[in-house]
């Protein structure tokens, strides 16, 4: 603990120095100031408390250390077993103002962009893509989000070849983070008439979401085409020329919006999906240049990294990193993940622990 002591030091010292200047007559004309610093007090306020639980905690052990010379057996008893229940509150706090001082995560408070694509499987990897896209909704629906679908390649029998949707809400990036990665699917496909088991994957992506201030694209950069939506035949064919396709020169990658009836909604979109795929590539030079720590916390992010399988004959998800099962598939599915987002977000502060310790 001695090693974290100077750094819970220094906040404490700013956390005063911030009650100081909100007092102050120079600060309280300012609301944009006040606002600022009134940020800042609060993020550090908690940090601040619960060192001085510690130090409290430190005082009181100090205390019974020293009353523990007494002959009174029954006083003995009654110190060692306070001094028991200090340690041991103690312990804990030790590990919460550890965390407290872990590197924050630079994503943390985005919005967050997620692409879902059938992978080995045929049709039935497109149909478990989609079921994935529904978790997700669903998931995004209990916690209040906006989730808003960007586009989607579907099929003809109900699944999806990829889809890619945002979701707007409060820790969306810290509670969808850990998505990334392969999600193997194993059970009896409705068209299999023999019972057999089948295996299937599909892959999810999960970004944090760009904002312009992130990333400064250049129109010169830019290749745009338009062309007519694809559609289910019908009233759905579009018939105009409203789908876009933008091409990022310098980089190569390309990006097509056809889900809106306008130009101009599926060039925002475009450029919304454009604008976080260049914020991912930025991210991961700076994780390549800053060391693997990040990487340590959340695992590579690839797509090819088997993350989770859902077991349905045996009612077991299984995710790969916790090395554990949960039994209700069904529940997961219909996107109450909690359990399942509050066991990877333990996880990840348990590996990043191991990797400054």
């Amino acid at each position: 603990m001695f090693f974290l002591s100077a750094k819970l030091d220094l906040l404490e010292k700013r956390c005063q120095e911030l009650e100081a200047l909100l007092c102050s007559s120079e600060v309280l004309t300012d609301s944009a100031e006040v606002k600022k610093l009134s940020v800042e007090r609060s993020s550090l306020e908690e940090v601040v408390n619960t060192y001085q639980s510690y130090r409290q905690i430190e005082k009181d052990l100090e205390e019974i250390e020293s009353m523990l010379k007494t002959d009174d057996d029954e006083l003995k008893s009654y110190l060692d077993s306070e001094k028991k229940t200090l340690l041991e509150k103690k312990q804990k706090i030790e590990l919460e103002l550890t965390t407290y001082l872990l590197p924050r995560d630079p994503n943390e408070g985005k919005n967050v962009m997620m692409e879902i694509r059938a992978g080995t499987g045929g049709e039935e990897a497109a149909l478990f893509a989609s079921q994935l896209l529904r978790m997700y909704t669903r998931f995004a629906e209990r916690k209040g989000w906006k989730a808003e679908l960007m586009d989607v390649n579907s099929t003809g029998l109900g699944g999806i070849k990829e889809a890619v949707f945002s979701i707007q809400g409060k820790q969306a990036w810290s509670l969808t983070k850990f998505e990334s990665g392969v999600h193997r699917v194993q059970r009896v496909p409705d068209t299999e008439s023999s019972g057999r088991v089948h295996t299937s994957t599909a892959t999810v992506a999960v970004l944090p979401e760009a904002e312009e201030v992130d990333v400064v694209i250049q129109e010169s950069d830019l290749k745009i085409d338009t062309f007519r939506a694809s559609g289910a035949g019908g009233q759905y064919v579009n018939k105009t020329e409203s789908a876009i396709r933008i091409t990022h020169i310098p980089t190569g990658f390309v990006v097509a919006c056809q889900d809106e009836r306008s130009q101009r909604q599926n060039r925002e979109k475009a450029m919304r999906i454009l604008r976080t795929h260049l914020y991912e590539i930025k991210m991961r030079k700076q994780i390549e240049e800053q060391g693997n720590l990040r990487r340590q916390q959340v695992g590579t992010g690839e797509r090819s990294e088997k993350i989770r399988t859902y077991n349905f004959p045996q009612n077991r998800i299984t995710d790969h990193r916790l090395g554990s099962s949960f039994h209700n598939v069904q529940e997961i599915m219909d996107g109450d993940l909690n359990e399942l987002t509050e066991s990877l977000r333990k996880w990840e502060q348990e590996e990043a622990l191991k990797a400054v310790s």
